[in-house]
């Protein structure tokens, strides 16, 4: 028997319990640490836009100057989902 230590993707904290599994047979994690951002979350995800940290990316590229298909291409999303997250934001520049 093989066990594995899941630790939180948002604050890295090893008090998790599993949380049932998602609409593809991916198991979901809650944590339970009070100070976590995020309460559930999975380690793998079906489309690479929900993983951490991709929204972020979006808008990095965006101030450098990448175009929507630039950037949908390189992160391998939709260019549907790349404006839909630049709408959303508020601007920082």
């Amino acid at each position: 028997m093989c066990l594995t230590q899941v630790l939180c993707t948002t604050c890295g904290s090893n008090q998790v319990r599993p949380f049932g599994y998602s609409t593809h047979d991916v198991p979901r994690y809650y944590c339970c640490n009070d100070k976590c951002e995020i309460k559930t979350f999975m380690l793998e995800y079906r489309y690479k836009a929900c993983e951490p940290g991709v929204k972020e990316k979006i808008i990095d590229m965006a101030i450098n100057g990448s175009g929507i298909r630039d950037t949908s291409k390189v992160l391998g999303i939709s260019k549907t989902t790349v404006i839909k997250t630049l709408k959303k934001k508020k601007a920082v520049w």
